[in-house]
């Protein structure tokens, strides 16, 4: 930001000077603003987001040029990557132009601090009165970079306990609360010296719904049992595998994979070869990449490159999975006392037979119905419009050839032609 920008968005937003001192070299810097340390007039310490002049046109251009593009080049691909390209944009889209809106950040650091109040995390404290769209007003917060290795073994911070209280803390997000800060990145995540986890930037945050969440849930749970039939259906639900893909075949390459990142006699380097060899093999499989995954793959990609920062070989599979297993009883709700889980039962139970003998009287009247995902009736869409495209092609011929059969002469040929070619459509169909 040049200085002649940085005076006005400045001015525009604080008119009234509310700053005792306030430095202009920004101690961080990022495409939507920039941060600088400041001293509120009675003396107390910020950190002010200044958001870039003009950024919020910029982004709408450039989400414009990018639909343009997708629109212009779609033809080039295959159906899934249409819709995963056209996730990723749409996605980009919904979340950046949020980002641009520092009202919306103050909102969620509101929010996100209120969810997560009793978790071991501190957050910033954001001062309402000196926020607007341009600027966001909060607490300085002291720590190191979660990278700086050199910095916390100099505080004598144990990174294997710092790392785990942050998949526990993402754990809680994605498997319990269902809201998640969706952009850990080591700018926004500082160390304290007494080893406390400090979380930064709520400009991306994500709300995961419960269908979304128990299918994580479900794969967790299926990939650290290694039941993988279980862990692709659901893969399924969450959308990230079509339900066309074949269950038996996709469950031998997911195996293969978990297997090359379990092996702990692998280096990290291998591990990438023979992962890029296995990926390069399923490049036709039905892969989609829903809106839904694209922050939960991103945050989780993130946390596993943080983790190789000080542990050799570290990977999700070996490292990460088992923290967020022990979660799984929480998530699903499960009750800290055999009791309680006991009398929960009891208490159910004659709700539970009421309920069967209702499911049983009703498929005896042949009332009986049955949900299905959007997802599954995504795909039952397209097989129908698969199957019946042929027969309605076929039937189109056939009307031509009898409208044209009544011209007689050497129409009549041409409509014995295109009567036969509709016959062999159906026959060849069938």
């Amino acid at each position: 930001m040049s200085e002649e920008e940085f005076e006005e968005v400045f001015h525009r937003a604080f008119a009234q000077p509310i700053f005792k001192e306030f430095d202009k070299n920004p101690i961080a810097s990022a495409s939507i603003g920039q941060v600088h340390i400041a001293y509120l007039s009675d003396g107390t310490k910020v950190a002010v987001k200044l958001r870039r002049l003009g950024i919020k046109e910029q982004v709408m251009r450039d989400i414009i040029i990018l639909r343009f593009l997708h629109t212009l080049f779609r033809p080039l691909f295959s159906e899934y990557t249409k819709n995963s390209l056209e996730a990723v944009i749409e996605e980009f889209a919904k979340m950046i132009v949020q980002e641009v809106d520092l009202n919306q950040e103050l909102y969620n650091l509101k929010k996100f601090s209120k969810t997560y109040s009793y978790c071991d995390v501190r957050f910033p404290k954001p001062y309402e009165k000196f926020c607007s769209e341009d600027a966001l007003v909060m607490s300085y917060m002291e720590g190191v970079r979660f990278d700086d290795k050199e910095a916390l073994m100099r505080l004598g911070v144990d990174f294997r306990k710092v790392l785990e209280k942050l998949i526990d803390f993402y754990a809680e997000q994605m498997l319990i609360k269902g809201y998640f800060h969706a952009d850990p990145h080591p700018g926004n995540l500082l160390v304290s010296g007494k080893g406390e986890l400090i979380l930064l930037d709520f400009g991306m945050l994500k709300r995961i719904d419960n269908d979304t969440r128990v299918a994580i849930i479900e794969m967790i749970k299926s990939a650290y049992e290694k039941d993988y039939e279980l862990y692709i259906s659901s893969a399924k639900r969450l959308g990230v595998i079509a339900y066309e893909a074949p269950k038996s075949a996709m469950a031998e390459l997911v195996e293969r994979m978990f297997e090359i990142f379990s092996d702990e006699s692998l280096s990290a380097l291998t591990m990438q070869r023979l992962a890029f060899e296995l990926l390069e093999s399923m490049r036709d499989l039905p892969f989609k990449l829903p809106q839904e995954a694209i922050y939960i793959l991103r945050a989780s990609a993130i946390i596993e490159g943080l983790g190789t920062t000080y542990i050799e070989n570290f990977n999700g599979i070996k490292d990460i999975l088992p923290v967020l297993q022990k979660n799984i009883p929480r998530a699903l709700g499960y009750k800290d006392s055999i009791i309680e889980m006991v009398w929960d039962e009891i208490k159910e139970s004659p709700y539970v037979l009421k309920d069967f003998k209702t499911t049983i009287k009703k498929a005896s009247e042949g009332n009986l119905q049955v949900e299905m995902s959007p997802l599954q009736l995504e795909w039952m869409q397209k097989e129908i419009k698969h199957y019946i495209r042929p027969y309605i092609l076929a039937f189109s011929l056939m009307l031509l050839a009898i409208f044209l059969a009544q011209f007689g002469g050497e129409w009549q040929a041409v409509a014995i032609v295109l009567f036969i070619a509709a016959f062999l459509q159906v026959v060849f169909k069938a």
